[in-house]
């Protein structure tokens, strides 16, 4: 979209030293889908697509989504208040276990594509990207998995991050766009994990 105040490429400046699991392509990938979903939903393209470059730039720290915000209001301080607050918000409001719950359209939108791109093959990728970065295992027994609750460290696998976080991911969206969107993605990345019990226990 031309007359966004931030290009991509000024915007893939502001990412840095990101591991494979939400590197700026993770950035790009949620744009895409953001635009998809706003396109289908009639929500503000310009507020999505802004708050989609701007959703992650301070991912390292944890409370990304505030600090992301705060950091948007600086850069965005030549726009229109109104424009400003409302990708802020967007930006407070995507991340869906902790922060704001989403107000207006824009900021489900952004919500729904961020989910988006934590199932399907993507989110199996990026469960085992994140797994290798942090050393941790690549399998445990799913019946164990689902009869237990989550460890920390190395113990803590790609299974037990579809089993307690992302197979709720798509009774999570808000927006219609998105829900028909995963149904596919999840049906994908249940069959994936279901294969990989079957192949590690050498049933398959």
């Amino acid at each position: 979209m031309k007359d966004l105040p931030i290009t991509v490429e000024e915007a893939r400046r502001l990412y840095t030293g990101r591991d494979a699991a939400h590197a700026f392509d993770h950035v790009l990938r949620v744009y895409r889908l953001a635009e998809r979903i706003a396109r289908s939903e009639g929500a503000d393209l310009r507020v999505v697509l802004t708050a989609a470059l701007l959703h992650d730039i301070a991912r390292d720290d944890p409370d990304h989504h505030v600090r992301g915000a705060e950091q948007a209001r600086v850069l965005l301080s030549g726009e229109p208040p109104a424009f400003v607050e409302a990708v802020a918000h967007c930006i407070e409001a995507h991340r869906f276990r902790k922060g704001p719950a989403p107000r207006t359209l824009e900021a489900k939108v952004l919500q729904d594509a961020d989910k988006l791109d934590a199932i399907g093959a993507i989110g199996v990728a990026r469960a085992f990207a994140h797994a290798g970065y942090h050393g941790h295992r690549l399998w445990a027994p799913l019946t164990a998995v689902m009869s237990s609750p989550p460890p920390s460290g190395e113990d803590y696998t790609p299974v037990h991050e579809f089993w307690h976080k992302l197979r709720h991911l798509e009774g999570l969206l808000h927006t219609e766009t998105a829900r028909a969107m995963a149904r596919e993605r999840h049906a994908f990345m249940e069959a994936f994990f279901r294969r990989l019990d079957a192949e590690c226990r050498g049933d398959a």
